[in-house]
């Protein structure tokens, strides 16, 4: 359920162009939103919860993306279980297999300051976010983005950088749950139509608009 709750949160990614080792996290970020226009590829999802000082870790989810910016995306939970998040550029639409419900919500509202407004929507990061380096760990360089509203679900957000790729991402919400995201396969602008990202209410699903 942890799992569900977080794909719920989400809206939640990436490659870009090699960059030399000693670029800032920053510098190769800005550079991977500038020349990725499209991609697809594979994420794994883990939850991390501290109660009592104990990390307690859930087990991982699995699944595929793709987006093309701005604001286009398919988020797609394979494992445990399948739940679907499909944004066409307008509205942002959350499908829940097992209920058989589709949520409706228009995009905007449902980005603002979000991992997916990172990775999937426009070039213009600081207009809802502070950017700063996050130093380096586990072998990545580490952009940390905290969003300049608190109207939003998460705190502070990290991205792990190698060689100008955003390999795992870090999500940390105001009841000290992290999502830890990590992406072992990635494809970089390949060619995508918007057609690609135009949802399609499953039949006898259940629409509830927001």
């Amino acid at each position: 359920m942890r799992l569900r709750r977080a794909a719920n949160m989400l809206a939640a990614c990436a490659l870009a162009v090699p960059m030399i080792a000693s670029a800032s996290a920053l510098d190769q970020f800005k550079a991977f939103v500038s020349s990725t226009k499209t991609a697809k590829g594979e994420f794994t999802q883990r939850q991390v919860k501290t109660a009592d000082g104990t990390a307690k870790v859930s087990s991982q989810a699995s699944g595929i993306f793709v987006f093309a910016r701005p604001g286009r995306f398919i988020w797609k939970y394979q494992k445990p279980y399948e739940q679907l998040l499909q944004a066409d550029g307008d509205k942002l639409y959350i499908y829940d297999k097992d209920l058989n419900q589709v949520t409706v919500k228009p995009l905007g509202d449902a980005l603002g300051s979000s991992p997916a407004a990172i990775l999937f929507g426009s070039n213009d990061l600081e207009k809802n976010f502070r950017l700063k380096e996050g130093g380096t760990k586990d072998g990545l360089e580490w952009l940390e983005a905290t969003p300049k509203t608190k109207d939003t679900t998460f705190e502070r957000i990290g991205i792990g950088l190698k060689d100008g790729v955003p390999q795992a991402m870090e999500l940390r919400d105001s009841f000290g749950q992290i999502s830890l995201l990590s992406f072992p396969k990635f494809e970089k602008n390949p060619p995508l139509g918007a057609e690609q990202f135009r949802f399609v209410v499953p039949k006898g699903a259940d629409v509830f608009r927001q």
